[in-house]
């Protein structure tokens, strides 16, 4: 069996690359920097499901990703969590946060419709991280 990213992730993200363990996606909602992690691994639901050389994996990408994200967004907060209620897939958000954000200190699931980011917007932010991240296509 191939892995395959959940039809809802494809809905509702824009691929940025890959990473040695990880899809790297963006939701596409342009009120929160929100990245997705999601390890390419076939039918993985919850982190401890993984051995332990892909939990180091996962852990140091989602350590990378933050930082970077940190220092490139000057953010107050990262919220990282792998919740996936509604998406069973395995995958961990990593959600910059700013005390002025329409949220905060609230977390963000589903408190607002997502506004799509515009073309230009998009071009900005893709330039951005793959200046933070060294991202494979």
């Amino acid at each position: 069996m191939t892995f395959q990213l959940h039809p809802q992730l494809q809905k509702d993200c824009i691929n940025l690359g890959r990473l040695q363990l990880c899809r790297v996606l963006l939701m596409n909602d342009n009120q929160f920097p929100w990245f997705i992690l999601v390890p390419e691994i076939v039918g993985k639901k919850e982190i401890f499901e993984l051995n332990n050389a892909q939990r180091g994996l996962l852990l140091e990408e989602s350590c990378l990703l933050a930082e970077r994200l940190n220092s490139g967004f000057k953010a107050d907060k990262i919220n990282i969590a792998a919740i996936g209620n509604k998406v069973p897939q395995l995958h961990v958000h990593h959600i910059v946060r700013f005390q002025n954000d329409k949220a905060w200190p609230a977390p963000v699931w589903g408190m607002f419709d997502a506004v799509p980011y515009s073309a230009e917007e998009l071009t900005n932010l893709v330039s951005l991280i793959n200046t933070l991240i060294p991202l494979n296509p």
